[in-house]
């Protein structure tokens, strides 16, 4: 960037007026001078403000929000009157332009006190002999009107004793201003075209650059617009070539039309979910430092765009990318939309409530590992399952509607098998589990875990990427849990610890194992990185809402892809939808350094498994401890016979239009070995060892399983209605 430097008044000097007086007219010199000293001299001496005080009054019309590093990347309309933008000090205006200024405005700048006594009297001259009025105001004079204006003083043509004002108060001016604070202050206030004002604004808004980088051909348009901001551009070619610029032939030309072609100041806008975000505290300051960096928003903008480019014959329109600081928990890039691509660009899709899907998994299981109520190597049946509830029987299927029979949890959390995850929500408690996501800042999650039922392990609330970025981040920081912001943040923030830094790490530990993903995706996929990541996929049903959020030691990035409206995607998972925007995003910022896995949190102890049934291969496994195996295997949870159908509480309607034959019911058992049995109503029914069917007969029925003493093992109770309620219904 040039600087201009100190004022140099040599430079400034003009030959040509010199000579363009004649002895003849020293004496009109003197006697205007004369006139001007009288004047003064019965006017009490003004007092004008200091160039500190101007600047600290001066507003732009927009506000400006900053990254980290001060750079603007999102500038906010306030002042719809009039476009100004920051203040530009002298030294980061162009010499070409200064000099263009000075030729055109004030020759004489250097050499007058405030008042050009030669100028004035040069127009006394030019009136008597009827010539044209010649401007006699000095730059200073002309600073002097716009502070006016600026206060409230009446604009328009002035009487005689309001120029007398004015000049002397240009007089204070020089002599409480330096000529460089003169011209500094000018450049800024001055209006140039239409509603722009000042040369940051002018140099922006008609040639797109700043206003050290204006040429001379540029700055001979900007000066001639000075006197007449809203010429026709012929007018303006005209000046501007009688100017003394340097400028290439035809530069100027070019330089005018390009006063035509410019659409005007062009917004930056990087950030706007941000800034509607931080409406209130931009109010009163004309700058906001975020904790954003420009850099990651960028990145996490063009990778959105690309991802829903992608995305676009699948009937996916939105999508949202949030990046925090693991440690600090400053937001490094908010995208709230998928800006032109987007069905409602305007919507926050950070804020935005959406189904979770089974990105909220993680948090069951750590609940579960804390409680001590499972292990990584805990074994969960991945068979049919029916739960009851309100609205009837709720059956849980797996992605793939497969299901494995036995498997580790291990396996289980890091290949999102959905049957699993049920079951290890009825042994937590449906009320623990939503009182940990409570403790995680899902707000939208009620007290009353029954609300939900188990279904709330495989995200039936309604979270937002805001919560859900926070939540993972969680588990990065050994299960304490802190705000997220997006403001420099001073002083201790409100924190909490949600998980033993013990479970935390198994969770995490499990996220992060690609061999027992592979499960499910496979070994390659976009959830693979060359570097240590934890990271789970959520998709809600009928595909409306996509989720992938992952964490390395450093930082935790979420995606999610959807649409706004609800509307289903086509054919979109967490591993085609939202996940390869997360893989290109947390490659970027492990791309310098990536981080190694962490260490072993305090509390886990590492043993070795060996399954029953060899359901899974022995391995080494990480424990909390005292849950850790002694020598015997891990006893599987669903190990004990139990009746898999029907559900407890289920309520049977046969229909009359029907053959009864055809509407059997099926009694079936899990581990229901040969000695036991069925029981209904106190009757036997004969071995329980293979499904049996039945001929509902209605009435309230208890069904047991018993062993060989007749001690039941498991019962269901259930109600069959009359086919004749059925019918009246």
């Amino acid at each position: 960037m040039r600087s201009v430097g100190c004022f140099d008044r040599s430079r400034l000097a003009s030959s040509g007026g010199e000579r363009s007086w004649g002895r003849r007219h020293r004496w009109l010199v003197l006697v205007v001078v004369a006139v001007i000293a009288t004047a003064f001299a019965a006017t009490p001496s003004p007092r004008v403000p200091t160039l500190a005080e101007v600047r600290a009054s001066y507003r732009p019309s927009d506000r400006a929000l900053l990254d980290r590093h001060g750079e603007v990347i999102q500038e906010i309309r306030i002042d719809r009157t009039i476009r100004r933008l920051g203040w530009t000090p002298l030294a980061e205006m162009s010499p070409a332009l200064v000099d263009a200024v000075l030729d055109s405005e004030d020759r004489r700048f250097a050499k007058h006190h405030g008042v050009d006594a030669r100028a004035v009297a040069g127009a006394v001259v030019a009136r008597l002999r009827g010539e044209p009025l010649r401007g006699a105001s000095t730059i200073s004079m002309q600073l002097v009107s716009l502070l006016g204006s600026r206060e409230g003083h009446r604009k328009g043509r002035r009487t005689f004793r309001e120029k007398l004002r004015q000049m002397r108060i240009a007089r204070a001016l020089e002599a409480s201003w330096t000529k460089n604070e003169i011209l500094e202050g000018y450049l800024n206030l001055v209006s140039f075209r239409g509603e722009l004002q000042g040369i940051a604004a002018a140099s922006r808004a008609l040639f797109d650059k700043a206003p050290h980088g204006v040429d001379g051909a540029e700055a001979a348009v900007l000066a001639s617009l000075l006197r007449s901001p809203n010429a026709a551009p012929e007018q303006v070619l005209r000046r501007a070539r009688a100017s003394r610029s340097a400028a290439t032939p035809g530069a100027i030309e070019a330089a005018v039309a390009r006063l035509s072609e410019s659409a005007g100041v062009s917004r930056v806008a990087l950030a706007p979910h941000v800034a509607d975000r931080l409406r209130r505290d931009l109010e009163g300051v004309d700058a906001l430092r975020t904790t954003l960096d420009a850099r990651m928003q960028r990145l996490a903008t063009e990778t959105l765009r690309a991802q829903m480019l992608a995305l676009r014959d699948r009937r996916a329109s939105d999508g949202a990318v949030l990046v925090a600081d693991n440690a600090s928990g400053e937001v490094l890039a908010y995208v709230g939309s998928s800006a032109e691509l987007s069905s409602a660009r305007h919507v926050d899709g950070v804020q935005a409530p959406r189904q979770a899907g089974s990105a909220l998994k993680p948090f069951l299981y750590a609940a579960a590992f804390d409680d001590h109520l499972l292990t990584p190597a805990s074994l969960l049946e991945d068979t049919p399952l029916e739960v009851p509830n309100a609205n009837g029987v709720y059956r849980p299927e797996n992605y793939d509607h497969e299901f494995r029979g036995l498997v580790s949890v291990r396996t289980a959390l890091a290949g999102s098998l959905n049957v699993p995850a049920v079951r290890a929500a009825l042994v937590l408690g449906v009320d623990r589990f939503a009182a940990a996501l409570r403790e995680l800042g899902f707000r939208r999650v009620i007290e009353n875990g029954d609300y939900y039922g188990p279904a709330l392990a495989l995200g039936s609330v309604e979270v937002t990427l805001w919560e859900m970025v926070d939540a993972y981040r969680t588990l990065a920081n050994g299960g304490a849990w802190r705000p997220l912001s997006l403001l420099p943040q001073a002083g201790t923030r409100e924190s909490r610890i949600v998980y033993s830094p013990a479970a935390a790490f198994l969770v995490s530990s499990l996220l992060a194992d690609r061999a027992s993903r592979a499960t499910t995706f496979g070994l390659e996929n976009s959830l693979a990185t060359p570097f240590w990541s934890a990271v789970k996929t959520g998709t809600s049903k009928d595909m409306r809402d996509n989720w992938c959020v992952g964490f390395t030691r450093r930082y935790t990035v979420g995606v999610w892809v959807g649409n706004f409206s609800g509307e289903p995607m086509k054919d979109v998972t967490g591993i085609s939808g939202a996940a390869p925007a997360w893989l290109e995003i947390v490659s970027a910022l492990e791309a310098e350094s990536p981080a190694a896995a962490p260490p072993s949190a305090q509390g886990v102890v590492e043993a070795s498994v060996t399954f029953p049934h060899a359901v899974e291969p022995p391995r080494r496994e990480w424990f909390v401890t005292g849950t850790e195996p002694e020598n015997a295997p891990p006893r599987e949870l669903a190990e004990r016979p139990r009746i898999l159908s029907p559900a407890s509480g289920s309520i049977i309607a046969r229909d009359p239009d029907i053959p009864r034959d055809r509407q059997r019911m099926v009694f079936d058992a899990a581990n229901a070995k040969h000695e036991l049995a069925w029981r209904l109503d106190g009757h036997e029914l004969g071995p329980a060892s293979r499904p049996s069917f039945w001929d509902p007969q209605a009435g309230r029925h208890e069904l047991a399983l018993v062993d060989s003493a007749g001690r039941a093992l498991d019962r269901v109770e259930f109600v069959v209605r009359p086919s004749d309620e059925i019918k009246r219904r």
